[in-house]
């Protein structure tokens, strides 16, 4: 069937990444992981002490700055990497969390990580996850989601993502981190997170990851259906 691009956005711990890696491999797509390009430039800020209201030494650092993913035999899942290399646990720690959204609220970096993703989608059959991707990366995608879940429900995922990572903290740090991002990602100027039009909302609050996988499945399948039909008719 033709291969088609998935935009999955909403807002973080709604499960966004875990099931747009799933849903990648049962259709046998790429997945690309732009929340972690993000923290990725972050962490680079946060190690060399990039002042993100000096425009000049930021885009001096992108310059310096090559993200790439490989992929991970023994948890089965891609790794990212920063300038060769594995900072795919670093990038999940709290004191990135706390840099991640000022970070991908400057221009200069969105421009700089759209085109990147921009070209990893060229031939399509790509799953990518993040908060502008329907709306401001790929508005044309043939297929776009948006996910929502209540606050106690996303801060208790991440405290067991950072749990699992031997990170203990506390869920009202976890909520306060969580408000935070929602507060910058929805009011930065720079393509701002929200619905597209033509998204579907899926409600992750009290489904599992594999509903969640199993729902977007059938939309994706049933979109390449009908548009292998509308190239036929042509």
């Amino acid at each position: 069937m033709k291969k088609i691009i998935v935009a999955i956005d909403g807002y973080s711990a709604c499960g966004k990444s875990t099931t747009a890696k799933i849903l990648a491999a049962k259709l046998g797509y790429v997945y690309v992981d732009t929340g972690a390009m993000y923290r990725a430039v972050a962490l680079y800020f946060i190690e060399h002490y990039i002042n993100c209201t000096n425009q000049k030494a930021v885009t001096e650092a992108l310059t310096q700055i090559h993200i790439s993913f490989i992929y991970n035999h023994k948890t089965e899942s891609s790794d990212t990497y920063l300038n060769g290399l594995n900072v795919e646990n670093e990038i999940r720690k709290m004191y990135v969390s706390e840099k991640v959204s000022e970070v991908s609220a400057l221009p200069a970096v969105r421009k700089n990580l759209v085109e990147q993703q921009q070209k990893l989608a060229r031939k399509k059959g790509v799953v990518m996850d993040g908060r502008d991707i329907g709306t401001h990366v790929f508005p044309n995608a043939e297929l776009k989601i948006f996910m929502v879940a209540d606050m106690e429900v996303r801060a208790y995922r991440r405290q067991q993502e950072l749990f699992a990572r031997k990170q203990i903290v506390d869920l009202a740090d976890i909520i306060a981190n969580i408000e935070s991002r929602d507060l910058m990602d929805t009011t930065r100027e720079e393509s701002p997170l929200r619905k597209a039009a033509d998204a579907y909302e899926i409600d992750t609050t009290y489904i599992t990851v594999e509903e969640q996988v199993d729902c977007i499945m059938n939309i994706a399948v049933g979109r390449m259906i009908e548009l292998e039909y509308r190239v036929e008719d042509i």
